[in-house]
Parts: C-alpha cells; sequence; structure tokens
C-alpha cells in the first residue's frame, strides 16, 4: 500500500499568454541540476468551441518546488503546417537528455470530419531544453492495421543499460455518448534501441476495470526490485459531469516491464473532498526529488486549472 501525501498546487496559467491561456496538463518534471523543469500542455482561448493547444514549462526550486522561478514566455515549438499531423496542437508528454541533446514525444492534434480530432505522437530534438525543432513533417508513431485509432501520451524511459520503454495509450472506438463523440484508449508498450524507431507489441497490459474503461499516462517507478506503474483512467461515456466516472489514478507493478498486476487499492491517492482535485485526478507523473519520491498530478477539468503535487510516505 503507498501513501500520497499531497503538498498542493504548483502552477494555473491564469490566462497569462494567449497560447497559455488554460489548463496546464501532464506535467512532467526533469532535473536540470540547480532547478526542476516540469514541462505541460496547455491551451488558448476556445473559439467556436475550438483550440490548439501549445507546450510550455515552469522552473521550480529543488528545496521548494511550489516556488516557481520561471515561467516559458514562449510555446515549446512551432505547430505542424497545412495538414500534418500537429497542425492544431503540439502536447508535450515525456523529455529525455541523451547525448547532448533533449528528446521530446508529444502529442500532435489535427482536426477531423467524421470525428472531432485525431492524435498522433511526434519527436521534436533541442539543444537548450526551451525551443525544440521537429523531426521531419509526420509522426513518430502513427496508425497501423493493429492500431489505427488515436495514439497518443508517450510517455518514455531510458533505463541503464537497457533498451528505451514507451508506454503509449492507442484507440480502441469512438463511442457515442448523447450529441457527442467520445473516444476510448488503452495503454500499451513499445521498445527501442535509439529512441527514435520503435516496435509495438500491439498487446495491452493493464486489465479493464470500468466500462469502456480509458486509460492514459502512465508513470513508472523503481522501488524494492519491482517497477510499479501509476496511471489514470476513467468510464468511456459520461465522464465529463458524472464525478464518480471521471479520470481515478490506477496502479499496476511488474518484475520484467511486460507483465502487469492491477490493484488500485495499492494505489494511494484519490480525489480530495474540496477544492482543486476533488471531481477528478489524473496525468501523473513520478519522479525521485532529493531523496523523496514526488508526484506531479492534475485535477478537476481535465487540468484547466493548473496541476500540483504529491510526495511518498516511506
Amino acid at each position: 500500500m503507498f501513501n500520497w501525501k499531497k503538498r498542493g498546487l504548483i502552477f494555473s496559467p491564469d490566462s497569462r499568454y494567449s497560447w497559455m491561456f488554460s489548463h496546464a496538463q501532464c506535467p512532467f518534471p526533469l532535473d536540470f541540476g540547480d532547478f526542476i523543469r516540469i514541462y505541460f500542455a496547455t491551451r488558448e482561448a476556445y473559439q467556436n468551441g475550438m483550440c490548439r493547444a501549445f507546450g510550455g514549462f515552469v522552473d521550480v526550486e529543488k528545496d521548494n518546488l511550489q516556488n516557481i522561478i520561471r515561467v516559458s514566455d514562449k510555446a515549446l515549438m512551432d505547430l505542424g503546417g497545412i495538414g500534418e499531423f500537429d497542425e492544431f496542437g503540439s502536447m508535450p508528454i515525456s523529455v529525455v537528455y541523451h547525448n547532448g541533446e533533449y528528446y521530446l514525444y508529444y502529442v500532435g492534434w489535427t482536426r477531423s470530419f467524421s470525428v472531432p480530432y485525431d492524435w498522433e505522437i511526434g519527436f521534436a530534438k533541442s539543444k537548450d531544453g526551451e525551443r525544440f525543432e521537429k523531426v521531419g513533417k509526420g509522426p513518430l508513431i502513427g496508425p497501423t492495421v493493429h492500431e489505427p485509432y488515436l495514439n497518443s501520451t508517450p510517455v518514455v524511459y531510458k533505463f541503464a543499460n537497457d533498451n528505451w520503454h514507451m508506454f503509449y495509450h492507442t484507440g480502441v472506438q469512438w463511442l457515442k455518448g448523447g450529441d457527442k463523440l467520445e473516444s476510448q484508449y488503452i495503454i500499451k508498450h513499445a521498445t527501442s534501441t535509439d529512441g527514435i524507431e520503435w516496435q509495438r507489441n500491439n498487446t495491452p497490459i493493464i486489465p479493464l476495470k470500468v466500462e469502456n474503461e480509458c486509460q492514459t499516462t502512465p508513470a513508472l517507478m523503481q522501488l524494492e526490485g519491482k517497477y510499479h506503474m501509476f496511471f489514470c483512467y476513467r468510464h468511456g461515456l459520461d465522464f465529463r459531469h458524472v464525478t464518480n466516472k471521471s479520470y481515478r489514478i490506477g496502479y499496476a507493478c511488474s518484475e520484467d516491464l511486460v507483465h502487469w498486476t492491477r490493484d488500485d487499492s495499492k494505489v494511494g491517492i484519490d480525489v480530495s473532498s474540496s477544492g482543486w482535485d476533488s471531481k477528478m485526478i489524473e496525468y501523473p507523473h513520478i519522479s525521485k526529488i532529493n531523496g523523496k519520491y514526488c508526484m506531479f498530478y492534475c485535477g478537476n477539468h481535465f487540468g484547466r486549472d493548473g496541476f500540483g503535487y504529491a510526495e511518498l510516505d516511506v
């Protein structure tokens, strides 16, 4: 049984820039030595029910994660050109420092006709970790015969003396909920020897728990000889307004990164009784900072009001 102690909200966009009007989703921390940089996905203001997504970051003190040193004043990267997979959005999900460069794995947004959107996985590089250039015009991971729908939330790990591992979600089907179409997606696993060419096994890794379950943003930590995954899940329909069908955080463990045992009773974190994370809790990522495991996560309205963190009580 894990026991996560919530420490509060860290950052909310507060409409500070036109491209950072609302939302700070999928917070991903990276150690820059003197400070922690937390990448996140943000959105411009909606117009006629539409918006575009961008990536930003905040730098925080290592000894006080709620003390913000700097907020990015420019988006991480430019959106794609007309007809490209990331024309309407680039959501940063994970960053790996490798051979003097920062590798960014992100979600590209495009708009569709019969369904409201499509997501595919993009790849970009940077020398300074502030501004990224995408590698090619197409997605790193896109539709296949076995994974024809959405491919998204690429969380990438490079373990010592091991291959690269990507845990991402891929679409299962589109569901009709009233006058709105909703996507169902589940977590899968891919491996690589260089972080660029990926081999997918096309096999779901986490058993489903609720009706038409959606799973995303798996966060891993190594402890006591095992891999521990914290991910978020929700019902396929009615999750926007029915609190007990909204996002919650689940848990699974593995000894080999391939076979996973799910046991949500051990997760040790849930929605609060009131406040910014009282209706939903989602998009976790875990990092060890100053000897403590910290989980960064979002709350109500899919991160509209920002992200906070919790510390593992051991």
